[in-house]
């Protein structure tokens, strides 16, 4: 397979994803104004969490509710915006149109054109991130059904766990960067609301309580990190890409063959092996930022290795 067609398919995986996960992530955010004090500012974190800070403060200044949820659906020049997330997956796909199905194609092209038309009406209801959260996973449902499980699915495959992943630990990270202080009792409801609202953002609660029963922190942790079954999890998620890795050169276990296998090898054997009391240690956020650090130079890893075009001498 050409490297530009395994990165156009790579890339139209994590864009969907991307825009799934911005979707339920400003939907969870939205239920969430019904629970909260209007003292407390819940909408300044989804900024931080995707990474947007200096765009935001240049184009709307003060983060609230509307200019937020503007921010993070319409606006073109945020990447990680539904609008711009969905336009990207089918130019990605678009420059690709052979290489997939074509239910894949009229279902990127129906939802491209939805979010297209809606953003012209400035539609932001709740109704309407549950129907966008909907069509990205129709795209990942049809992607997995109708599409040969070759090298192609393969980078599919991987960019979606790749970015799920990341999307992951991002919401997890702020959720410890922005808590609510523990001051006395009647700050501890809003504290498990908030713990609540993590666990929806990436569609682990119901998954989480059939577990752990309990919101507690530290299994909150372990489950959304260590977990290897529950498919949003970190731990589960790079055991995948890994797999992807492997299987498109068909490397052995336990061995490599280039940079992205060995990358993704050493990432999940640390992860195989790390207690969440370890990561408590070591603080929650500095083992994120340091997982996030690990998890960029595994992409990399697969740029340089699939997808780079050597220069010509």
């Amino acid at each position: 397979m050409l490297s530009r067609v395994a990165d156009s398919l790579y890339w139209t995986s994590r864009y969907v994803e991307r825009a799934e996960n911005v979707a339920r992530l400003v939907a969870v955010n939205g239920y969430l104004t019904l629970d909260l004090p209007s003292t407390v500012n819940q909408w300044n974190p989804l900024i931080e969490a995707m990474g947007g800070e200096n765009l935001f403060e240049a184009r709307y200044g003060v983060p609230t509710q509307d200019n937020v949820v503007r921010f993070l659906t319409y606006e073109e020049d945020n990447a990680s915006s539904i609008l711009a997330s969905i336009r990207a997956a089918r130019s990605n796909a678009r420059s690709v149109r052979e290489f997939i199905t074509l239910e894949m194609w009229e279902q990127i092209n129906r939802l491209y054109l939805k979010v297209g038309s809606d953003a012209r009406a400035g539609l932001t209801s709740q109704d309407w991130f549950d129907d966008i959260i909907t069509g990205c996973q129709l795209i990942a449902g049809i992607t997995d059904g109708t599409m040969s499980h070759g090298e192609g699915w393969h980078f599919c495959r991987l960019g979606r766990m790749i970015e799920r992943a990341d999307n992951t630990s991002r919401m997890l990270d702020v959720r410890y960067l922005f808590s609510i202080p523990l001051e006395n009792d009647t700050a501890r409801p809003y504290d498990d609301i908030l713990w609540a609202a993590l666990l929806r953002s990436v569609s682990a609660l119901e998954m989480y309580r059939k577990k752990h029963r309990r919101i507690v922190p530290d299994r909150m942790v372990d489950f959304l990190i260590l977990d290897t079954e529950f498919p949003r999890s970190i731990h589960h998620c790079v055991m995948e890409s890994e797999s992807r890795v492997r299987a498109v050169l068909g490397t052995p276990e336990r061995t490599f063959r280039n940079t992205a296998e060995q990358r993704f090898g050493r990432l999940r054997s640390r992860l195989d092996y790390t207690a969440v009391a370890e990561i408590q240690a070591q603080g929650v956020h500095e083992f994120i930022d340091a997982l996030q650090v690990e998890l960029n130079a595994a992409n990399e890893a697969v740029y340089e290795t699939f997808f780079r075009i050597p220069a010509t001498a």
